[in-house]
């Protein structure tokens, strides 16, 4: 596969709500600052009793499996697709319960997720669930570099002609994005393309198959505005300095951040565009 140098992007410092340490994203608007307005009815049972319409992918909310997903059209989203077997069970369970719980209280209300609720979600996720993700546990494929090529390769392929990248990084387990659908695509859909694509070009290499490779459910969650935004971000390029696996963002390789080591030919800043060998294929 041939991959299309990534461009070169305005910058803007991050918060650092972790930290002091500040690190250079991409300027990307968030589909506009305004909350959408309480659905009309109880949109849940709305999603609920139309499976096949799926202008949920678009815009609204709906839910599957454990996790709640709320969708804006012109929205950008942070989300992570992990690996299958990554986290256990019990982990899962609570996760349901306390989703639940959260859900219920939107139900009950006959509305949507406020982005209160969506933020007790996000940050139950951030700071527990990537806690087991970062501590290593299941077959983490991706710590072989040449998986996470592919991986990385896949995430950055259309960007411009499906989608744009705030933020993405790529973890021995699991990967996160912060990306903007452009129109004419969903999330959904690009969420599916990345991991079936990844899923059958590591298996190809594999001397066992894994399946599935992907857990079938990925995490996501609608930006609210510009500090939400910076938010995602900061969280996307520290995740591998928080987990221990480098001392700067901008020394992973499978990242966003990262920023190529000086040479006659290149400034400080320049953006290393690794070229990962996925068998000449293209991805969906």
């Amino acid at each position: 596969m041939h991959f299309a140098p990534h461009q070169s992007h305005d910058v803007a410092q991050a918060s650092a709500p972790a930290g002091s340490r500040t690190v250079s994203v991409r300027e990307l608007g968030t589909g506009g600052e305004t909350p959408p307005q309480p659905a009309g009815g109880d949109a849940y049972a709305t999603v609920m009793t139309e499976p096949n319409n799926k202008r949920h992918l678009v815009s609204g909310f709906h839910s599957r499996g454990v996790l709640p997903h709320l969708k804006r059209e012109g929205g950008t989203y942070f989300v992570t697709f992990r690996q299958a077997g990554t986290l256990p069970k019990e982990v899962l369970l609570r996760f349901k319960q306390e989703r639940d719980a959260i859900i219920q209280q939107a139900k009950t209300a006959n509305r949507p997720l406020t982005w209160h609720e969506q933020e007790d979600l996000f940050r139950w996720y951030s700071s527990r669930v990537d806690k087991y993700l970062d501590a290593g546990h299941g077959a983490c494929h991706l710590h072989n570099p040449d998986f996470a090529d592919i991986v990385a390769g896949a995430i950055q392929f259309f960007e411009g002609q499906r989608y744009e990248l705030r933020a993405w990084v790529v973890m021995p387990n699991h990967a996160h994005a912060v990306v903007w659908p452009m129109p004419g695509h969903t999330l959904s859909d690009i969420l599916h393309s990345w991991k079936s694509f990844t899923a059958h070009e590591i298996n190809k290499r594999l001397p066992t198959k894994v399946v599935p490779f992907w857990q079938s459910e990925s995490y996501d969650h609608l930006i609210r505005d510009d500090e939400d935004l910076h938010r995602c971000c900061h969280y996307t390029l520290m995740n591998p300095v928080n987990a221990g696996l480098c001392a700067r963002p901008e020394d992973w390789k499978w990242s966003s951040g990262y920023v190529a080591k000086p040479s006659s030919a290149a400034s400080s800043r320049t953006v290393s565009v690794r070229e990962p060998g996925t068998g000449g294929e293209t991805p969906p």
